[in-house]
């Protein structure tokens, strides 16, 4: 059986990464990934802590809630920035600082 600290600590490599690209990157595209990727780091500690508990289902269930969570963010996220590339011809953060009022 795999210890629970390797599962914590490539949780952990996840979520740096994701918030790493989500602080770095311009493209709203790329930050959504980021986004993800931080998202599938909690599933992953969801489900290795729910590995070592007494009633198993618990934490996996959750992480299939986060999941479906996540797929219903990704498309309303894209579906706002397929418009905001309409209108302003980018997807690119800086250039839609006009939004801001």
């Amino acid at each position: 059986m795999i210890p629970i600290e390797h599962f914590l600590y490539i949780s952990g490599a996840l979520f740096c990464i994701g918030l790493t690209v989500v602080l770095v990157k311009k493209n709203a595209i790329v930050v959504l990934m980021g986004i993800e990727l931080m998202l599938n780091a909690a599933n992953l500690n969801l489900v290795a802590f729910s590995q070592y508990d007494a009633q198993l289902i618990q934490g996996q269930m959750f992480s299939l809630f986060v999941i479906v969570i996540a797929a219903a963010e990704a498309a309303v996220g894209l579906a706002i920035i397929l418009k905001v590339y309409h209108f302003f011809q980018s997807a690119d953060l800086d250039d839609i600082k006009e939004l801001k009022g």
